[in-house]
C-alpha cells in the first residue's frame, strides 16, 4: 500500500475575512511540499427556473477579482456562506435577500470542490422550479456592500451563454448544464 500524504506543520498567515494557512505536507517518497490553504467556509448556490414562463433568475454584483481582471460582472447563480445552517434552510435565506425570491423545493445536484487545490470551500449547488408569484421582493442583498442586481434571463439565452462559453460563474456554468440535462423538455421545441 502506497503512503498517503499528510500534513506535518500548519501556519497562519492571515486571520480576517478568509483564513490563509502555510501547510508542509509530507508527500509519499519522503518530499515535503509547501502548499497554502484558504479557508472560507462552506457555501450554497441555487439556479431558480420558471418552467411556465422560461425564464431563469441571476444575479451580479461587484468582484474585486473580476473588477482586477478588466472583466464585465458576471452572472452568477444566488449563493452565499453557509454561516452554521443547513444547505436547503440557508439558501432559501439567501434567495430572499439577493433576489426577492421564495424559493419552494430544491432539487439537489452536487457538492462540488470550486478549488480543490487551495480551498476549503465545498458549494452545495441545487436547481429550484419557480412561478412569477414567488418573486415578491426587492432583493439587492442585505448588507449596503453587497450592490446585487437581479437578472431574469430568458431559458434560450441561458443555453447560448453555456455553449457559447461565455457563463463563465463556474458555479452557474455547472447548475446550467444540470438543467439542460435535467429538462431538456425546457427547450424542444428550439
Amino acid at each position: 500500500m502506497t503512503a498517503e500524504a499528510r500534513i506535518v506543520a500548519r501556519t497562519r498567515v492571515y486571520d480576517g475575512w478568509y483564513r490563509l494557512d502555510r501547510l508542509e505536507l509530507a508527500l509519499p517518497g519522503g518530499v515535503v511540499a509547501e502548499r497554502h490553504l484558504l479557508d472560507n467556509g462552506l457555501a450554497v448556490a441555487v439556479l431558480p427556473y420558471d418552467a411556465a414562463r422560461r425564464v431563469c433568475l441571476l444575479v451580479s454584483q461587484p468582484r474585486a477579482p473580476v473588477i482586477a481582471a478588466g472583466e464585465p460582472p458576471l452572472l452568477e447563480a444566488i449563493a452565499g456562506n453557509l454561516d452554521g445552517a443547513a444547505p436547503a434552510e440557508r439558501i432559501v435565506e439567501e434567495a430572499w435577500e439577493e433576489a426577492g425570491l421564495q424559493l419552494g423545493a430544491l432539487e439537489p445536484v452536487s457538492n462540488i470542490w470550486p478549488m480543490c487545490p487551495v480551498s476549503t470551500e465545498r458549494v452545495q449547488l441545487y436547481l429550484a422550479p419557480y412561478d412569477a408569484a414567488q418573486h415578491s421582493g426587492a432583493g439587492g442583498g442585505s448588507e449596503v456592500d453587497e450592490c446585487i442586481t437581479v437578472h431574469e434571463i430568458g431559458l434560450d439565452h441561458l443555453r447560448e451563454l453555456a455553449l457559447g462559453g461565455t457563463l463563465t460563474d463556474a458555479k452557474t456554468l455547472i447548475l446550467a448544464q444540470a438543467l439542460m440535462l435535467r429538462r431538456p423538455d425546457l427547450w424542444a421545441a428550439g
